[in-house]
This record gives C-alpha cells, structure tokens and sequence, in this order.
C-alpha cells in the first residue's frame, strides 16, 4: 500500500516567511522530520512512499537523492516526468524503500496535490496520506485493518491534543480555584494519517483545501470515519515544537521511535 506525504509547506510557523528550506526538512536529532516520517511507516512494513512536493520542493529532492540515509536499506526513486516515470536507480527487492517525487505545484491546496497524483494510485484500492510534519507510536496496521472494516471512503485518525495555553478556573467571586498547565482538551482532533479508498478522487474538487473541503463532505455524506488514537501524538508545527521533539529524541524519550 502506497503512503502519500505532504511535503510542500513552508514552514511559516516555525521561522517566519522567508524559510530557508522547506518545513519537512527541519531536523530532530540530526536527521529531517522527513525521515522520522518515513521509518515510522517502513517499521509498520509500508515503505512505498509518493512525497508530494511544493514549497522549495527541489531541496527535498536533493535530499533524497543526495544525502538521505536509508539505515543500509535499498531504495528506488522515481522522479514522474512527461510520459512513464524515470527510474533512477533500481535495487533487490528485500527490504526496499520505494520513493517517488511528485511535484504537485507550489501553492497547491493538499487535497489539490493529492489529486495530482492519482496515476500513481490509479490500480491501487486504497492508500494512505499523512501530513509532512506529524509523529506519534500509532499502530498504521491497526488503522489499515479498521479502514478496510467499515468501508467508507476514507478514515482520520483522532487524537487528544493539549492545549498550548494555561487553564484558569475562577469561582464566582472572581477567586482562582485552580491552575492547570496545557491541560488535555476534551475534543477530538485530527491528527492525520488518513487512509482513503480510490473512491476520494470522486470527492476532491479542483484546489480542494481538503479538510474544509473533501473532508466535510464525505463527513456530511457519511462517507468519513475516524481511527481513534490516545497514545503519543506531536506536531511540529512552531519553534517551540521543534525544541520539544528534538528534546525528546536526545533524551531517549521519542515515542515514535519503534524501530
């Protein structure tokens, strides 16, 4: 099963407007979010990958084709062009990482890039898509198995986030009663790593923003269910994320790191 990544943000969040590369390759440890990514999925045994390129796409090319480390793991890549596909290099089946480079347009909504890519689908029943910036210990074949049970078009995952404020209770006098330090939130967010069935390309609309477009319609349809996940879940989505998850990782503490 395929796993699309969408790698084309920019990273605004993290270091303003003009960032030097693009978000998927801002680094925990010494090594891009990117490939924590990637090996997340490849231990979970789905290791043929579609990075869905945008914002400074080339450097994510160059990446993997240049200085990626694979763990001693063969990898083909594949870079679409006019016509088939261009094979850069082809290795032994056993253990390979499939990766091709899709550049799905700068300023492309994700449902948009997602839709630019459904040749690379087209025979596929479902396949999955995540977001190039988020990490947690799911179990990708339990969310697989719970996808290909209820067969609605496509699956989230849900996730309990915390909030990145302090929480005040005050009595009716005004008095504080308690304080409470990024407190779990009691609503379900979606935390990404979606699995679609082919039937999503009937629902994506050009430059679809896909998550207040695709996504609520299939919700409104029916058509959308949700894998619910309580473990570890984090984002990289500020400066301040970035000091948290390269923390963890030099600490010993990464969750996600199953492998």
């Amino acid at each position: 099963m395929k796993t699309a990544i969408l790698v084309g943000g920019k990273g605004t969040r993290l270091f303003g407007d003009q960032t030097a590369v693009p978000k998927a390759l801002y680094e925990i440890g010494d090594r891009p979010i990117l490939w924590h990514i990637m090996k997340m999925y490849a231990h979970n045994g789905f290791r043929d990958f579609l990075l869905l390129l945008g914002y400074r796409g080339e450097q994510i090319v160059d990446y993997i084709l240049h200085r990626a480390p694979y763990e001693n793991r063969n990898v083909r890549v594949e870079i679409p062009a006019s016509g088939r596909p261009q094979i850069i290099e082809q290795a032994a089946e056993d253990d390979q990482w499939y990766i091709t480079l899709c550049h799905t347009g700068v300023e492309s909504e994700k449902g948009e890039r997602i839709r630019r890519v459904r040749q690379h689908v087209e025979g596929d029943e479902h396949f999955m898509v995540t977001y190039g910036d988020g990490l947690a210990n799911i179990d990708l074949q339990d969310l697989v198995s719970f996808h290909k049970s209820h067969g609605k078009v496509a699956t989230v995952t849900a996730i309990r986030a915390r909030s990145q404020f302090g929480h005040v209770s005050i009595s009716s006098d005004g008095q504080v009663t308690k304080m409470i330090e990024n407190p779990m939130l009691p609503e379900w967010v979606n935390g990404g790593f979606m699995v679609f069935s082919n039937r999503i390309f009937d629902w994506l609309e050009t430059d679809d923003p896909l998550e207040s477009g695709a996504l609520r319609r299939l919700a409104e349809a029916g058509e959308l269910m949700a894998y619910t996940h309580e473990g570890f879940w984090a984002c990289m989505d500020t400066y301040k994320d970035t000091l948290r998850l390269n923390e963890l990782w030099n600490s010993g503490q990464a969750a996600w790191k199953k492998w």
